[in-house]
């Protein structure tokens, strides 16, 4: 699938079928969320891949109500790895990197998911501290994003964007 195309097709997708995800198509994602940029190429994020139901109830909960996340066969924590980063970039690698790279990485899951014929969302509404217990993360790593990853149940219409002369602001000061 043409990138631009990947772009335009790739919509949150709140409804999962319950067929699972091949496996070679579960590869596939996960090479190409390891090939995103990073800072310093020290890609200071770690994902966390969840397949047990109760795990990913718990994650609904944690998400505030957002149950359709255990819908998904399966669920990607992002998260970001503060001490990682900070090792090489100090506070600002802690703060602001570790997470850029986390974030990065969530969103080429997207846009692979997507050239492979399956449906994620973007789960930001979530009581960190709680899905940190849930997946037994570390203090250093703080989830970022929860990416459900399945089959589409849904085929919503897109949503409006903003026209590039609201979103983009020239040099011209």
């Amino acid at each position: 699938m043409d990138f631009f195309d990947v772009v335009e097709q790739r919509h949150s997708i709140r409804r999962y079928g319950p067929r699972e995800i091949e496996q070679d198509k579960l590869t596939k994602l996960l090479e190409a969320v390891n090939s995103a940029p990073s800072a310093g190429d020290l890609q200071a994020y770690e994902i966390v891949l969840v397949r047990q139901a109760e795990t990913k109830h718990a994650l609904g909960k944690a998400a505030y109500g957002q149950n359709f996340v255990a819908q998904a066969p399966v669920v990607l924590i992002f998260c970001a790895d503060h001490l990682l980063s900070a090792s090489k970039y100090g506070e600002r690698g802690a703060g602001l990197y570790a997470v850029q790279d986390a974030t990065i990485a969530a969103a080429y899951c997207q846009l692979a998911a997507t050239a492979l014929g399956l449906a994620t969302a973007w789960v930001g509404a979530f009581d960190p501290t709680a899905v940190r217990e849930i997946i037994g993360a570390p203090e250093q790593v703080t989830p970022v994003a929860i990416i459900p990853v399945g089959h589409a149940g849904e085929a919503p219409e897109p949503t409006p964007r903003r026209r590039l002369d609201e979103l983009v602001r020239d040099e011209k000061f």
